[in-house]
């Protein structure tokens, strides 16, 4: 048997193909092609064997295989037996056809996903943050004014589902996305190399004194270059010095006052055994010092760690948000990275 989860059922997604009369090939073949639309690249096989496994328990699906066996039964993580759900979490999400869009099912999917954007912090307004983002989407099919433009900064640590989440406001937005590590990492990995160093090093004082402050500035910088034209952005990293230097905040706040642009810092919540899962699954070799020395590197991270600015929260324990947002993007028709 499997390595045993708490809440496991692994029958329950026997009991969800049978419903939905699919035999082991067929739902190979099904979900194959959700995760091509879904740009989900962990799933390469499907075959009968992998999902016999994991319908008897012998095997517990990795996270793309379960986000498209999500996607697949139009069901959450608790619906097909992964885990149990969080206090509070929807475990019913049924939608319409994607192609029914006269009653409206994909704006209330939008909706719903985006709600998972809360109030970190007494003085944070996630309403003005979830309007802003909705009447974006809205407008790019009805058409409309723009609003004061936004900075939003995702913030978490390494595996927290940031990306997943900055694409998702994206993808509904049309604001552009800035992500730090495809944006700095050539930069940063010679120069790590110019100075002595490993390409790959994210844990060293070299790296933390003289490399992190360079590629922190080329994202502001770029994120800068856009909001003096008038045009959101959306920034991705983990953020984790920044966010909690309230005097780092408040400079950015009053640059991006000055021009009109109001400020949303957005703190993605996790938990460590889905950081762990994700950052192997992705199995970038900036993470292998992580990977190699986990309990070394988690004696590091606080999890109740918090922005120490007025922020909003998004809780992707357990990965809860990234699949409602995954909800969300196939209801819109929408399943691209």
């Amino acid at each position: 048997m499997g390595k045993q989860r708490a809440g496991w059922r692994p029958d329950r997604l026997r009991e969800q193909r049978e419903a939905h009369g699919l035999t082991l090939e067929k739902a190979g073949e099904r979900l194959r092609e959700v995760a091509e639309q879904a740009n989900l690249k962990g799933i390469p096989a499907a075959n009968p064997q992998t999902l016999w496994q994991h319908e008897q328990g012998e095997v517990y699906p990795g996270p793309h295989y379960r986000r498209a066996y999500c996607l697949l039964y139009r069901a959450t993580e608790p619906d097909l037996g992964f885990r149990a759900a969080l206090p509070g979490e929807e475990t019913s999400f049924k939608l319409t056809p994607m192609d029914d869009r006269l009653n409206g099912s994909h704006v209330l999917a939008v909706e719903r996903a985006i709600h998972r954007i809360a109030p970190g912090s007494d003085e944070a307004d996630h309403f003005d943050l979830q309007q802003r983002i909705i009447d974006a989407w809205k407008r790019r099919h009805t058409g409309g004014d723009p609003h004061r433009p936004v900075l939003i900064l995702v913030g978490g640590f390494a595996g927290s589902g940031k990306t997943e989440l900055a694409r998702f406001f994206v993808q509904l937005t049309g604001w552009p996305l800035l992500d730090k590590d495809p944006l700095t990492r050539p930069l940063v990995e010679r120069l790590l190399v110019a100075l002595g160093g490993d390409a790959n090093d994210r844990h060293t004082e070299l790296y933390r004194e003289k490399v992190r402050p360079v590629e922190y500035d080329c994202l502001m910088q770029s994120a800068m270059a856009n909001i003096r034209c008038g045009i959101s952005t959306v920034l991705t990293a983990p953020f984790i010095s920044e966010m909690t230097d309230p005097a780092w905040m408040q400079r950015l706040s009053n640059r991006a006052g000055a021009m009109g642009v109001d400020v949303f810092p957005v703190w993605v919540l996790c938990d460590e055994e889905s950081m762990r899962e994700y950052i192997g699954f992705r199995s970038a070799a900036r993470d292998a010092w992580k990977l190699q020395r986990w309990d070394e590197y988690m004696a590091t991270i606080d999890l109740e760690l918090r922005p120490a600015v007025p922020h909003l929260v998004v809780d992707n324990r357990l990965g809860t948000a990234v699949t409602l947002a995954d909800q969300a993007r196939q209801a819109m028709g929408a399943m691209y990275a």
